[in-house]
């Protein structure tokens, strides 16, 4: 399912073969797809004829500047794209990222949710049979928290707060720290030795500093690996599955409502 690293690598592909192009057309037939007030008739009146200028991404949020109309040099809107469970970007008939692993990647054209078609032919879709992500035209970036990549001490500090709620369950709140998801979550925690549910404001400092620590490098190894399903856990996320450190059965729980492993020696 895409997470911070899969939405990074539609960002890059959208960086690599979106930008620059005039925006014949848009589609947006589901209504339901276009969130906060976003409407089909927003979308058409205030993109085409702009250019995509730049590419950007705050956790799993893909934000997508535009230029002005011709030779304006006022910016138009900032269109913001979210993946959801199962959505993947299409740029010219070619999908960013591995294919997910939770959902169908079969071609179906029903699950195209939402496109602008370029002056030049190509297109760029937003691809989820699931329909569960959504476009925005101007979305509101400061609902967000720091984006986990950036994550700092400081940072941690503020998004732990004095929360009593499962430590899993702060870091995946996006307000706090922005693009962590379940597989993220439970790799970083499993690294890190720390229980997902544990008080998230009874992390010690020692503690604190590991697990900022372990965020940015998971983040970055499995960003080079290839997506959130290359952890060291993954194939251990099954019942009955072993920790791969030390051998032990893996616990299965639902933490802040999503189903998680975990190590009962290691992770406390």
């Amino acid at each position: 399912m895409p997470e911070m690293l899969e939405a990074e690598m539609a960002r890059s592909v959208i960086g690599d073969r979106a930008l620059g192009r005039r925006i014949a057309t848009v589609v947006a037939t589901d209504a339901w797809y276009l969130k906060r007030g976003s409407t089909a008739a927003a979308m058409a009146d205030s993109l085409p004829g702009r250019r995509f200028a730049s590419a950007r991404r705050i956790g799993k949020q893909l934000l997508l500047d535009t230029s002005g109309v011709g030779r304006s040099r006022t910016p138009g809107p900032v269109l913001g794209l979210h993946l959801g469970m199962s959505g993947r970007v299409v740029v010219d008939g070619e999908s960013a990222g591995d294919p997910l692993l939770y959902t169908s990647n079969a071609e179906n054209p029903a699950w195209l949710r939402f496109g602008v078609e370029f002056a030049d032919g190509g297109s760029l879709w937003l691809r989820d049979p699931r329909r569960l992500g959504a476009v925005e035209l101007d979305p509101d970036e400061s609902r967000l928290g720091p984006d986990a990549a950036t994550l700092d001490r400081r940072a941690l500090d503020v998004a732990l707060g004095r929360s009593g709620a499962p430590l899993k369950a702060v870091l995946m709140d996006q307000s706090r720290v922005a693009g962590l998801g379940n597989l993220l979550t439970d790799e970083i925690l499993w690294r890190a030795g720390l229980d997902p549910e544990r008080p998230a404001a009874g992390l010690d400092d020692e503690e604190r500093s590991r697990l900022v620590r372990t965020i940015r490098h998971t983040v970055r190894v499995l960003g080079r690996r290839g997506g959130s399903h290359t952890g060291d856990l993954q194939s251990s996320r099954s019942r009955g599955g072993v920790c791969p450190r030390d051998g032990a059965e893996l616990l299965r729980r639902t933490v802040g409502g999503r189903t998680t492993y975990s190590c009962p020696v290691h992770q406390r």
